[in-house]
């Protein structure tokens, strides 16, 4: 199944981060089809004094969502993710799946599409980048047109990639 993941690094070698990321995710979750530019950006419902790196990836996978998300957590894990429970916060790695085909899943551990995607720039930006045609399942609008009406003032600016982390 096609699904549109966004992976986000605050925390530690940013850059090396998100190039381990797409190795660990080839890996162990599936085929990468289309990765976006690195795009930085403040934290979004948090302060910290270092920027977010955001990239989407198109990928296929052969695993159910919920081991996709399974996956995609171990990965996390691995590149030192810790979570306390409370709230938005740094980290080393953030990997969530936005979307997976057009299904529409709603569970207690799960929720595809993101439920919040189309309200923050750092992850629209990107996934438009590669996809902006898919149409959100739900929201029936294209990428591109939930990132031409989206609200979010949080600046999005390509990465320098001649930045050390």
């Amino acid at each position: 199944m096609q699904s549109i993941i966004l992976t986000g690094s605050n925390l530690g070698n940013r850059t090396k981060q998100m190039g381990n990321v797409l190795e660990a995710i080839s890996a162990l979750a599936g085929s990468i089809l289309k990765v976006s530019s690195l795009y930085e950006s403040e934290p979004w419902g948090f302060r910290y004094p270092v920027p977010f790196l955001n990239q989407a990836l198109l990928m296929e996978t052969s695993f159910t969502p919920t081991v996709l998300l399974k996956k995609l957590l171990q990965i996390e894990q691995q590149m030192g993710r810790t979570r306390n429970g409370k709230g938005y916060a740094a980290r080393t790695m953030d990997i969530d799946i936005l979307f997976y085909g057009q299904e529409i899943i709603r569970n207690s551990r799960l929720t595809i599409p993101h439920p919040r995607l189309h309200l923050r720039r750092f992850v629209l930006v990107p996934a438009t980048e590669i996809c902006p045609g898919w149409q959100h399942p739900v929201l029936k609008q294209t990428l591109q047109q939930l990132l031409d009406s989206c609200t979010d003032e949080l600046e999005v600016m390509l990465f320098d990639k001649t930045k050390t982390s």
